[in-house]
Formats: C-alpha cells, structure tokens, sequence
C-alpha cells in the first residue's frame, strides 16, 4: 500500500464545508448501439464529484474532453464546460487542491489542463500507457504544467480517502472510498456502465461465497475488496443512478 504525503496547504472557501460531497453535470454522450448489450444506443451523462476534506477540495473526473473528428461523430458529446460546472457548486479551479482520475480517457480528463501545477493522482500503469499513444488525445495528457502523482496499487492520500485500483475497463482504472459520517461513500468511475451492473457483480460474488453451483458469472476480484469496506452509496461515471446496500 501507498501513503501519498500532503501535496500542498489546504486553501479554504467560505462555506466549503457545507459543501461535503456533490455530483458535477458536465454533459453527456451517445454511446452507439455496438457497444451496448441490446444494440441499441444509450445517452449516458459524464459525471465529476467535488468531494471537501478538512477543508481542501478534491475533483473526481473533469469532463469531456476534445478528440478528433471520428471521435466526436461516433460519440456524439455534448461538453459542460468544468467553469461553469464549477462555478454552479460556488466553486472554481483555483480552489481545488487536488485532481483524482478514475482512468485517462478523454471523457474523464477534459478538464484536467485547467489544473497546471495540481497534482493529479493516477495509477503508473495507467499514465504509461496514455504516454504511449492510441488511448486518449496527447493533450489531454501532456499539457503544460501537468503534474502527476503516480500510484503503484492501493492508497491512503489523506485521512479517510482511499484510492483503490479496479481495473478492467482499463489497465489503471481505479475508484476512491470516502469514510463520512453517515456512511462510507465509493467513487467508482467506471468500473461499470451502471449501478444495475454493480449489483449484478456484487450478487456473483455473493452467490459464490454462499457455495452456490456453478456455472455463475465471475466478478471482477476488487468487487469485493470494495464491499469489504461496507459502502452504503457506489456513485457512478455514466450513470445517475445511486448503488445502496439492500439492508443497512
């Protein structure tokens, strides 16, 4: 495991600590019928968090970024620009001390050249292979003053908040835990499509420890590292839904 050491003072607004947890609307996009389980396609929104911790303010995600041409015609996105977005919370970026990407594709870091100087918390496998090309726009990655904090598996970064790697969408995915008081809250980008589909996998994994029969479908193995650290909310990257436990 990580320990990630403090990365800077805390700059604190007036009313941040009201501010706790709050999900960002920063537009959305036509996911094509090729890639979804009925063939149809499906509008999925592009979801950011802003999370306040001891009075310094993490982002989660930043947007939907520029791509090329073919791109943008298969997806189709609509951008919110992060200002404005931002703003809406009465925030801005110079208030954000500290950028988490779930993974590095274009609609998770639009915003991230709005942060030269702040680190951006990321898993190594990750960040090499968007420096090797073919996995997001060069841009969105090496812009100027871009500062990366890379992560080798689990990590503490401050007091509270974990970051966990989850992979399998992509090599580096990786999702952050927020101990609050009324609950242990999971970021978890997009380690699914949905919150349905978190269920489903959080159901594999229980039927198999129940010693249920095969043949059950094989959940991811951080399904239950996740689980294990009782969540009572799984928030989403592409999907407004909320997961809960079915019993508290």
């Amino acid at each position: 495991m990580t320990r990630v050491p403090g990365t800077g003072a805390a700059r604190p607004r007036l009313g941040l600590r009201r501010l706790g947890l709050r999900r960002l609307d920063l537009g959305r996009f036509v996911r094509p019928g090729s890639e979804t389980a009925d063939g149809k396609p499906r509008v999925e929104p592009a979801l950011g968090y802003l999370v306040e911790h001891d009075g310094e303010l993490l982002l989660f995600d930043t947007g939907i970024g520029t791509a090329d041409p073919e791109t943008d015609a298969h997806y189709r996105p609509y951008r919110r620009p992060l200002p404005d977005a931002l703003a809406a919370a009465g925030v801005t970026a110079a208030d954000i001390a500290l950028v988490v990407n779930c993974h590095l594709h274009f609609d998770h870091i639009g915003g991230n050249p709005l942060f030269p100087g702040t680190p951006v918390l990321v898993q190594d496998a990750e960040l090499a292979v968007a420096r090797g090309g073919g996995h997001t726009p060069e841009h969105l990655v090496g812009f100027p003053g871009a500062r990366y904090e890379e992560l080798t598996g689990e990590a503490e970064i401050r007091p509270g908040l974990w970051i966990v790697p989850t992979p399998g969408h992509t090599v580096g995915h990786q999702s952050l835990v927020i101990r609050r008081p009324d609950g242990t809250v999971i970021l978890a980008g997009q380690t699914h499509t949905s919150a349905s589909d978190f269920a489903a996998a959080q159901g594999a994994a229980l039927a198999a420890a129940s010693g249920a029969g095969a043949p059950l479908p094989e959940p991811d193995p951080w399904v239950e590292r996740l689980l294990a650290y009782d969540p009572r909310r799984i928030l989403f990257a592409h999907d407004a839904a909320v997961w809960e436990p079915l019993s508290g």
